[in-house]
Formats: C-alpha cells, sequence, structure tokens
C-alpha cells in the first residue's frame, strides 16, 4: 500500500502518516524501486493503534510507550485487541444512539439536554406552572448534569406522578412573601418529607453531609420562608439517609 492508501484505510491524513516517521513514532518502511513507501499489514495495524490511542487522550510519548510493548507481540494477538475495541465502540455507539432515540420519543425538556431517566421522570410529572415547581426541575436538571442517578429518579417517580405533589409546591408558593417563622412552615415541610417515597433515600448514596456551601447556595434561590421550608427538608433528608446507612 502506498501512504494515501494506507492512511486512508486508517482513517487518518497522509500529512499525519508522515509526521508519526517524522517524530520516530512510525518506522519508515521499505520502499519500491521508484523511492515510495510500501506499507503493509503491519504497518497499517500500528497506524490504527496509534490513532485509538490518540482518540482516548493519550500524549504522543505515553503512546510511544505503549507501542514499545506491543513490539514482542503476534500480529494476530494485536488485531484481535484492536477487534475487540471496535466491537466495544459500536457497543458504546448503539447506547448513545438508543439513548438519543429515547430524547427524540417526545420527552424532550425545555430546560435543555438531559439524560434520559430524567427525561421520562419530567415527562411523567403532573402538570403545573408553579413556580417552585419549575424551580424543582431546574434543581434536577442540575443535578443531572453533575451526574445524577438513573436509580434516584426512578425512585422520584411515584412522587412526581402525585397529583396531590401540586398542591404541596402551590402552598411552597403562598411563602414567597412571608418571614422565615411563618407558622406554615413546619407542617409544610413535615408533609414534603413525608412524601417522598422510602425508596429515594435507598438509591441515594451517602457519603456523608453534603457540602455546606452547596446547601447555602442552594437556600439562596429561594424567598426566606421558602428557605426555612427546604432547609428543614435537607436536614429531614441528611438525616434519614445517615440512619439507613
Amino acid at each position: 500500500m502506498r501512504i494515501g492508501e494506507v492512511a486512508a484505510l486508517v482513517g487518518i491524513t497522509s500529512r499525519a502518516v508522515r509526521h508519526y516517521h517524522h517524530i520516530g513514532l512510525l518506522p519508515e518502511p521499505a520502499r519500491r524501486a521508484n523511492g515510495y513507501r510500501a506499507y503493509t499489514v503491519r504497518d497499517a495495524v500500528l497506524l490504527a493503534r496509534i490513532r485509538r490511542l490518540t482518540e482516548l487522550g493519550l500524549g504522543l510519548d505515553e503512546v510511544r510507550d505503549v507501542l514499545a510493548d506491543d513490539a514482542g507481540r503476534d500480529l494476530a494477538e494485536v488485531l484481535g485487541e484492536l477487534d475487540a475495541d471496535l466491537a466495544r465502540q459500536e457497543r458504546e455507539l448503539a447506547e448513545r444512539r438508543r439513548q438519543l432515540a429515547r430524547l427524540l420519543d417526545g420527552r424532550l425538556s425545555d430546560l435543555g439536554p438531559v439524560s434520559p431517566e430524567l427525561a421520562e421522570l419530567l415527562g411523567a410529572a403532573a402538570a403545573t406552572d408553579s413556580p417552585t415547581a419549575v424551580k424543582d426541575r431546574e434543581h434536577l436538571v442540575l443535578l443531572d448534569g453533575a451526574g445524577g442517578s438513573a436509580e434516584v429518579y426512578a425512585a422520584l417517580r411515584p412522587l412526581a406522578e402525585d397529583p396531590a405533589v401540586v398542591a404541596l409546591y402551590e402552598r411552597l408558593d403562598e411563602l414567597a412573601g412571608a418571614p422565615a417563622d411563618d407558622p406554615r412552615i413546619g407542617p409544610l415541610a413535615a408533609e414534603l418529607v413525608a412524601a417522598v417515597p422510602a425508596g429515594v433515600f435507598d438509591a441515594i448514596p451517602y457519603g456523608g453531609d453534603p457540602h455546606p456551601g452547596i446547601g447555602a447556595a442552594l437556600l439562596a434561590d429561594y424567598p426566606p420562608a421558602q428557605a426555612e421550608v427546604v432547609r428543614r427538608v435537607m436536614a429531614a433528608m441528611t438525616a434519614r439517609m445517615r440512619e439507613r446507612r
């Protein structure tokens, strides 16, 4: 094979191949009588290996170390490893397409791209224009971006589907202009905690109490009375999770 053919086969440019020769990463192949490089299957395998390693984020010096370890291996073994790696990529691509299909299946969130599991939860939630319900969804999207748990979303589904939750959100909305010692705060906080399915506490991994800075930032998003309700709910949930561990 000539340089353009081996580059096309592997999916890189001829310029990249020449660069690998220049830095000594890829040995120069034998040349034909006309001076053109003649690449073999071994060269193609080596180039495919270089491409895959760089796609994984390895620097060229790190790639050089990996290739040095490969030098004494049988060609069939290296080819088998590459084939297994391609099969893994195919599985990952298929899973990403399945997730995209689920997102496109009428469960897109107005809050932006979210995981399929959260999209399903938001799609199942009882309809409401409650400002605090909207804020709750925003917090879920934030959690999702930080690596939210599909198990937690599944455990929250009965709560999301419960029409009675809408009334709780509306009562929380009514506290928007109330002081932090409003007598409605305690009963509402207790009802909100009681409404959380037990499975949620089992699904949330307890790695210690949440960082105070995170809690403070969350509470700062609410007016005083609502913030006091949310603070009490957070404290009660943390205590419940601590008891279960």
